[in-house]
């Protein structure tokens, strides 16, 4: 029978899910303003070279605990209500970078600014999952990731460009005021608004269901797979790209003698470069599955670090930067529907949580490694050890990363137990 002119004229996107995103751009253009910008600030602050890894480093370990209770924590009262308290964190640390003397006391400041991820980044997902049929899931998440890369584009060169008027902290003054803004729609969203998508129970946050949460999850990750091979590729990609991550803002300037205001513009022309693939990447899974998206994202992602590895100019950064932003818009939706194909709806938080604090655990040191490989080889030596790995990835995801009938029937049956129903097509109340 044919669809009804309603159903067919159905968005994407529900109206709670369009303030949702809303929110979302607002907080993250004030929070793309100041990660390509840190590294340099820090060195105002009086760091060096080493001094960027440690404290990178450093405030990883503060990460992992947080990120690991906000998942549990968004599971059990809801993902809006997660999300405002996350912003009240984010706003305290606007005022603590703000108000940090030297970089020794930045480090406390970039923890206490990591409570917003802590809890929004497990509910972003769920949130989106839970609101979204299982058939459209890819075109979704392709929708979310291009509207989310608009606050890549502007962002950085609104960082880069307010860091050359009016100095960092004029541009972290700023950057808090537009975070602030966000925190109140959110706030707002989570006393007047309730999602129907997904029926789940709020729960009393008590040790005995954070154990419980922790076992089931922990037993999922290591009990085969595909959760267990996406956990083992990305803990090897995070060590990889964390070595040379946050070295990049540090080599375009001290190595390729490119300024604040080019660097910034640099992570604009990635942000749009990647607008244009997660819609693609998105109707790919939904016809074809993650793999193909997989493959592609990674591989282009190898070939943007062989054009930075041999760029000697602003055009040929800014070629290998856009190759970056198609192979990253490529990589998102592929990994954020597969995962919600294997994991609960009820444990979507936890999950997130417990997968990325983990695999932070791995990659610990990597930042701190990098910096040491930077003094004791080149600078290059870091970027080399990222580029061989992202090609080596390639291997384990077409052979390994293929969903079976085990997987998908040990996933319903975790929602029947949680007593979780998902309707077909998203909707929400105000």
């Amino acid at each position: 029978m044919d669809a009804s002119p309603k159903e067919k004229k159905q968005p994407l996107l529900s109206p709670i899910m369009r303030w949702f995103m809303l929110a979302m751009v607002l907080a993250n253009i004030a929070g793309m303003m100041t990660p390509l910008l840190m590294p340099l600030y820090l060195t105002e602050l009086g760091a060096d070279v080493v001094d960027v890894g440690l404290v990178f480093t450093l405030t990883s370990v503060a990460i992992l605990g947080l990120q690991i209770f906000g998942g549990w924590v968004s599971d059990s009262i809801g993902r809006l209500r997660a999300v405002a308290i996350g912003s009240i964190g984010g706003v305290i640390g606007y005022v603590a970078m703000f108000l940090a003397p030297t970089w020794q006391w930045m480090i406390a400041a970039l923890v206490i600014y990591q409570i917003p991820f802590s809890l929004i980044g497990p509910s972003f997902q769920a949130f989106i999952a839970e609101n979204s049929a299982e058939e459209n899931r890819g075109k979704v998440f392709g929708m979310t990731n291009t509207i989310f890369q608009i606050t890549g584009v502007i962002g950085p060169p609104l960082g880069g460009l307010l860091v050359g008027l009016m100095g960092f902290k004029g541009m972290l003054a700023v950057s808090g005021m537009l975070y602030a803004m966000a925190a109140g729609l959110r706030i707002w969203m989570a006393t007047t608004m309730k999602s129907k998508a997904v029926q789940n129970p709020i729960e009393k946050l008590t040790m005995g269901s954070f154990k419980t949460s922790m076992v089931k999850m922990l037993g999922m990750l290591v009990g085969g797979g595909v959760l267990t091979w996406i956990f083992i590729t990305d803990g090897v990609a995070d060590i990889a790209f964390r070595m040379s991550g946050e070295l990049q803002p540090l080599y375009l300037e001290k190595v390729a003698s490119i300024g604040v205001e080019q660097i910034g513009l640099l992570g604009s022309i990635n942000a749009i470069a990647s607008m244009f693939v997660p819609m693609l990447s998105g109707k790919l899974v939904d016809k074809r599955g993650e793999r193909l998206p997989l493959i592609c994202g990674f591989f282009l992602i190898f070939v943007a670090l062989i054009v930075f590895l041999r760029a000697n100019s602003f055009i040929t950064f800014a070629a290998a930067w856009a190759v970056f932003g198609f192979g990253g818009g490529m990589l998102g939706p592929a990994y954020q529907s597969l995962i919600t194909k294997v994991v609960p709806h009820k444990m979507l938080g936890t999950f997130s949580g417990v997968f990325n604090g983990t695999r932070g655990f791995i990659s610990l040191p990597a930042p701190w490694i990098g910096a040491k490989l930077w003094e004791r080889f080149t600078p290059k030596t870091p970027f080399i050890i990222t580029t061989v790995a992202s090609f080596l990835i390639l291997i384990p995801i077409y052979f390994k990363f293929k969903l079976t009938d085990k997987d998908v029937e040990r996933k319903k049956d975790q929602d029947k137990q949680n007593g979780v129903i998902v309707p077909a097509l998203a909707e929400a109340t105000e």
